[in-house]
This record gives structure tokens, C-alpha cells and sequence, in this order.
């Protein structure tokens, strides 16, 4: 941890602008309707969710410039003197710029002006694959802020599924979570069913699946970044919800949020329970009891103009019933899962004037998972684990013309503790370690434009990691983007080299069953190692957007995991190469008649393995040549939305998700095809709203996976009917 240190402070002693991982930029020009530069011009930047908002002053040239803008929907405005322009609305991504021209003309004549539509949600200079969803489309889209729900991400990324009460993303289990640009790290692939927070607690989250820039960690899967509520969109209230449903399900939240110029904070509390908790071995519900309960809390200070202090507090606790068969549960085995998971992350942004900034963050998070069997199972087995991550992350990035040129640091030491166990017939074998490790990064990085019309990405980004092992990798990353001519299209390419950390240690062994016999014990993996390459192209037609791309995933010492028992808790390994190749694409509509809007996403793609497996209790053996298809294999996903504006603060969405079907057992066929449809409707009527939610409208019971090798046997979830009251009050 010295040598990261010293990089810290050559990082900072180099720095001329830094930017955290939420922010873009918005830059542009004022001109009269003669196409004359207006200097002088106020130009005012608002947040659509809140109020947020900022102001430049346009130069001579009348040019203005936004840095450090979280990610998000805003609309951009100009006045000098009589003279006005139509909002601009726009949206900002991550490390993106958005440029454009606004145009100030007398009121009545900028009324009928139609030139300053919504700007394209494309952006221009970018070769990264992303969608971002916002808060507004999370609330109505059915069962996507329920707690412990990750639909927020499966009902509109392509490529991205939830099986074994596991997300996968683009064939693929490991994704970074950031909060507020700050990484949240987990090296322990799988040993958690529970979410780190509430899907309410959500403003804005921005998916990303390919083409990464090096500032980025190697998570090569997903980079799943939250811009989490911060107060800014309250004066003074709070919410109150309430909701109940089928499987004696209920949920409640409380949160308050207020702002001054300077100062925003927003809380929350909430709770939830379920007899329906995880997806359940046979199609009957058995021992599947849930309940959890957390607290969030953001926090976003402004001494001065120059100056942003924002700290990012969770907390939850979440346990699980084991759910059985019926042999299981006439046996009257009792498994359970205990979780809890904390974090805290800290950012401070400096500006140093409209091109410069400088941030730092530090992080800390601390995660456990607690696996005890019944004591009436067969072989009673206990597996308890806490890890502990501690770090920093740093960004520097220097402008100049054409260029965006960035170097960083990132790194944490880690501290784990695990214990397993089993016991049969008055026989015990119990093995603990604790373990310490620790990753440090460095990144360089330059984004140039080499024409108004092409610009070029290279980077490099050197990882050191430490623990059972010691390894090292550099990982080139490049990418272009083409603006053709004449449209709003965009045409992308990329290839990187990703390293993705181990799990400190994994339990080792024979099948459960002969574990006792034979004896097991803990073993230390390999990083995985992954190439991608990527086309893509996004365009947009009369407010439409269509963004659609094909890549390709080579991996070495690929992270899975293999099941204990049929308990969705998994132990790490790792399979020796796994190749993924996929095509994808998202639709996307303007507000339709000032009514409705609708999106979609669909993805093919398939999903091998190749060669021996390393860790976790199995006794799996690969074909002696060629490939086998991997568990969450799935060809064909698909998922629609739609939501309609209705009278008097009504509105209706339904959305539909369509699977050709997992793996069936090892393989190589597949399980049938299956299509589940889901409708929510609510109302607002002065302080109070209403909301109902209906999942799985058929109730249709499909068998979801079996793969007993890697991930258990599990069924689809039955339909579940709920209702939810809100109330916003002030205080």
C-alpha cells in the first residue's frame, strides 16, 4: 500500500483537472438569429428532477462551458437582455460532452422557432456501449423499485437476466457498482442474493457493457453507476410509502430530502418482508420467507462555488429462507442466509475554473453472507464469510484543443474472514482462515478528436494484485467513434484487455456428499482475463433512438460458481476459457402524442466454456474436446415497455420479457421458450398516490434452470399482485 500511496501523491502533485465517474460536460455557443456570436448571454443549466441548476456567462466568442454535471436530464436556456432562446433539453453521460448552438431571438419570435428540439441522446465522441435509466421511468416500470428487484437494469439493458437470483449481464456475472463515480468493490462473486440498497434510492443509473474507457475498473461484464437522490428535487418533504401484496408481502419507506443553495441531503429508511424471497426448486412455494430492512443517506455540500463535498452512506440487513422441495421440507430441513452489507463513500470536487476540477474519494465497504443449514439436514453445512475493502480513487484530466487526456489511481486493501463447516452422523470438519489482499491500478488515457467528425480513444490501465497470490496485468484499451455526415448517427468500434481480481480464497473439495469423507479446503484463484472487441452504431430519427452493436468476449479463468446443495449460495471457481459472442440492440421513443412513450431491447448471444474447472466443491468434468455450454446460456432475450400519460395524473405501463430458454441440465439442449408479461397502473390525487403492480399476469411456472452442476434447479416466480399507498408531507 506505500507504492499506491506514492502514485496518490504524484497523481494529485500532476493535477489540472479531475473528474469523478458521474460527471459530463456541456459546452456550446450563443447566436443571434443572424447567426451573429452573442457575448455576455446568461446561460442557465437545470436539472429536469430537481433543482439543481447553474449558470455561465457567455465570452466574446459567445461560447459558455458546464463542467462537473452529474449524469442526468437537464435543460439549457439563454437570455441577454430582451433577447431569449427555447429550452434545450439534453443528456448528460458519464465522461460525456454535449455541444450545442442556442439561439436568442425576441420572445414572440423564439416561440414559434422549432430548431432547438431535444438534442439527441447520442453521444458524439463516445465508443463506449451504455443506457441510462431515470428515476421516472424506475417508478412506473412494473416491479423495478420493489425491494431486492434489479428490474431497473433487466427490463431495459439487452443481454441482462436474473437466474438463480443472479444477475447476469452479457453472459457474465461480475459487474462494478458505483455510487455517485465512487466503486463499491466485491471481489466475492455470488455469495450475495441481497441488494446493497433500495431501487427508491435511485435518481439515475447509467449501464455500461462495452468499449470502456481505462479510468474504469476491469469488471468486464457491466458498470452499473448509480446516481443516487440527493435532496435537490425536495423543499422540505418527505415521502411515506406503504405497499402489500400476495405471499403476505409488505414494504415501507420513509424519506426526507431538503436543499438550500449550497446544501442538499436526502434519507431514507425502509423494511420489507415476503413469504416468496428467492426462486424456489419446485414449482410449489416452500420455506421462502425474506425480510430486510436498511437505511441510505447523500449528502451534497457547497462551501463555495469552486468546492463540492458529497458523501454517500448505506446500510442494510437482509435474511433468507432456504427454499425447499418437498422431500426437503417433510424432512423438515431448515436452511437459512443471513446478509448485510455497508458502504461509505466520499468525494471531493474542486474547480478550478470551467475547464479544470480535481477530485478525490475514499471508500469503505464492508459485506458478509452467513449460510447455516438446518440442523435436520443430512450433512449440516455452515458457511460464514465478512470481507473488508478500504481505498481511494483518483482522477486527473487534462483539456487541451481536441484533446481530453486523463491519467488516475484506484486501490484498496481487503481483509476477509470465512469460515465452513460440515457435520453428519456426530462427525464434524470445520476449517476458518482469514486472509489479506490488496489491489492497486493505474490508468493513462487520451480521448483526441482527429477530425470534426472522428474521434480516438487509447489508454492503458496497470493492475497489481495481491493476496494468495500475486499477479499483475496492463490492459490496452482503444476505441473510435464516426459522426457521418449529414445525421444524428454515430458509428463506434472498441477493443480492451480487462483483469478482474479473484475472490481472496474459495472452498475446495469433492461433491458435498463425500466432503467429510475426503476432506476439503480453501484455495486461492486466479484473476480472470478477457479480451472484448465491439462494433456498434446509434442513431436517431424525429426523437427516435436505435442503438445497436455486436461484440466479442475471450476469457481465461472465467469466474462461475458452483452451488451448495440446491441453496443459491455459491462457492467461487473458475473455468479455464469461456467464449461469449453476442448481438444487441435498444429501441427507444420520443413522448408519442404527448402520451405515451415505449422502449425495447433484445439480445442473442451464446455462452461456452472450455476446459478444466478449478475450486468449488464439484466433481465436474469437461468433454475431453470441444465445448460446453454454460448454465445461464440463454440464445435469445427480449423485453418491451410501454407507459401511458393518462387524465388527471394517471398513467398505465405494461412491459413484456421473452427467453428462449437456459441450459436444460449439462446440455446441449435447451429448455423451452417462455414470455411472462407484467402491467402497473397508478394515480396522484394532491399528497397521496396510489400505485398497483401485477407481475407475471399469467402466472406461468416454467422450469427456469436445472443445471445441478453450477446453479441448482429453480422455477420461474408465480404471479404476485401488490399495492402500494404513498403520502408526501412537509416537515
Amino acid at each position: 500500500m506505500r507504492r499506491f500511496g506514492i502514485v496518490l501523491i504524484l497523481v494529485l502533485s500532476l493535477a489540472r483537472e479531475s473528474r469523478a465517474t458521474i460527471f459530463g460536460s456541456v459546452r456550446g455557443s450563443v447566436k443571434a438569429a443572424d447567426g451573429a456570436a452573442v457575448a455576455g448571454a446568461r446561460v442557465t443549466l437545470r436539472a429536469q428532477s430537481g433543482s439543481w441548476k447553474r449558470a455561465a456567462i457567455a465570452g466574446a466568442d459567445g461560447a459558455f462551458a458546464f463542467s462537473a454535471v452529474p449524469l442526468g436530464e437537464y435543460g439549457v436556456r439563454a437570455e441577454a437582455g430582451a433577447l431569449v432562446s427555447q429550452e434545450t433539453r439534453v443528456a448528460v453521460t458519464s465522461g460525456g460532452t454535449v455541444a450545442i448552438d442556442l439561439t436568442v431571438a425576441p420572445p414572440s419570435l423564439s416561440e414559434r422557432m422549432t430548431v432547438t428540439a431535444e438534442v439527441p441522446a447520442v453521444d458524439p465522441r463516445s465508443s463506449t456501449t451504455q443506457t441510462t435509466v431515470s428515476r421516472l421511468r424506475i417508478a412506473q416500470t412494473p416491479g423495478a423499485d420493489s425491494a431486492n428487484s434489479v428490474a431497473m437494469i433487466t427490463a431495459f439493458v439487452p443481454g441482462s437476466y436474473v437466474v438463480h437470483d443472479q444477475l447476469h449481464v452479457r453472459g457474465g456475472h461480475q459487474v462494478d457498482w458505483l455510487v455517485d463515480g465512487v466503486p463499491v468493490p466485491n471481489t466475492n462473486i455470488a455469495s450475495n442474493v441481497g441488494p446493497q440498497f433500495d431501487p427508491k434510492d435511485v435518481d439515475y443509473i447509467e449501464v455500461q457493457r462495452g468499449g470502456y474507457s481505462a479510468e474504469y475498473g476491469d469488471r468486464t461484464y457491466a458498470i452499473l453507476n448509480v446516481v443516487p437522490r440527493t435532496g435537490f428535487e425536495r423543499d422540505r418533504e418527505g415521502d411515506l410509502a406503504l405497499g402489500f401484496g400476495t405471499y403476505k408481502s409488505a414494504i415501507s419507506q420513509l424519506s426526507l430530502g431538503d436543499h438550500s443553495e449550497r446544501f442538499a441531503y436526502y434519507v431514507s429508511l425502509n423494511a420489507n418482508r415476503s413469504d416468496l424471497g428467492l426462486e424456489t426448486p419446485v414449482p410449489q412455494v416452500l420455506h421462502d420467507n425474506a425480510n430486510g430492512f436498511g437505511a441510505f443517506a447523500s449528502l451534497v455540500f457547497e462551501p463555495r462555488a469552486s468546492d463540492q463535498l458529497r458523501v454517500v452512506a448505506s446500510a442494510r440487513r437482509d435474511d433468507y429462507q432456504i427454499p425447499n422441495d418437498g422431500d426437503a421440507q417433510a424432512a423438515g430441513i431448515r436452511d437459512l442466509e443471513l446478509e448485510h452489507d455497508l458502504f461509505a463513500n466520499l468525494s471531493w470536487l474542486h474547480i478550478a475554473g470551467p475547464w479544470a476540477t480535481l477530485t478525490v474519494s475514499p471508500f469503505f465497504h464492508d459485506n458478509s453472507a452467513r449460510f447455516d443449514g438446518g440442523s435436520d439436514d443430512p450433512i449440516v453445512a455452515a458457511d460464514h464469510r465478512t470481507s473488508r475493502y478500504a481505498g481511494a480513487q483518483v482522477t486527473v484530466v487534462t483539456t487541451a484543443p481536441g484533446h481530453d487526456a486523463r491519467i488516475g489511481a484506484f486501490g484498496f486493501i481487503q481483509n476477509d474472514d470465512e469460515l465452513f463447516s460440515l457435520t453428519a452422523n456426530g462427525v464434524s470438519l470445520s476449517q476458518r482462515q482469514s486472509t489479506q489482499g490488496n489491489l492497486q491500478a493505474i490508468f493513462v488515457e487520451d480521448r483526441y478528436d482527429m477530425t470534426p467528425w472522428l474521434t480516438m480513444r487509447g489508454g492503458l490501465r496497470y493492475t497489481r494484485f495481491s493476496g494468495g497470490l500475486r499477479e499483475s496485468a496492463a490492459s490496452p484499451r482503444t476505441g473510435l467513434s464516426i459522426r457521418l455526415p449529414g445525421s444524428n448517427t454515430v458509428v463506434r468500434a472498441s477493443y480492451g484487455h480487462y483483469y478482474q481480481a479473484p475472490p481472496l480464497s474459495t472452498v475446495s473439495g469433492p461433491l458435498l456428499q463425500y466432503a467429510l469423507e475426503q476432506g476439503f479446503g480453501f484455495l486461492p484463484l486466479r484473476g480472470e482475463r478477457d479480451h472484448q472487441g465491439e462494433i456498434g452504431i446509434a442513431t436517431t430519427a424525429a426523437g427516435w433512438t436505435l442503438d445497436a452493436s455486436a461484440f466479442r468476449t475471450e476469457a481465461r479463468n472465467f469466474f462461475d460458481h458452483d452451488v451448495l446443495g440446491n441453496s443459491n449460495i455459491f462457492f467461487p471457481l473458475t473455468i479455464d476459457r469461456v467464449h461469449i459472442r453476442g448481438v444487441e440492440a435498444t429501441l427507444k421513443s420520443p413522448l408519442i402524442a404527448g402520451r405515451a412513450d415505449v422502449h425495447a431491447a433484445f439480445s442473442h448471444q451464446t455462452v461456452q466454456g472450455e476446459g478444466g474447472v478449478a475450486g468449488g466443491l464439484t466433481d465436474f468434468s469437461p468433454p475431453k474436446e470441444g465445448r460446453f455450454f454454460l448454465d445461464h446460456d440463454q440464445r435469445n432475450t427480449a423485453s418491451a415497455g410501454i407507459t401511458l400519460r393518462l387524465p388527471r395524473a394517471s398513467w398505465i405501463s405494461g412491459a413484456v420479457a421473452y427467453g428462449s430458454g437456459f441450459l436444460q441440465g449439462n446440455g446441449p439442449a435447451h429448455l423451452p421458450s417462455h414470455t411472462t408479461f407484467d402491467v402497473a397502473a397508478g394515480t396522484t390525487a394532491g399528497l397521496w398516490s396510489l400505485k398497483i403492480t401485477a407481475l407475471n399476469v399469467a402466472n406461468k411456472r416454467y422450469l427456469l434452470d436445472e443445471s445441478n452442476t453450477f446453479g441448482g434447479t429453480h422455477y420461474a416466480n408465480p404471479r404476485a399482485v401488490s399495492a402500494q399507498i404513498g403520502y408526501r408531507f412537509k416537515y
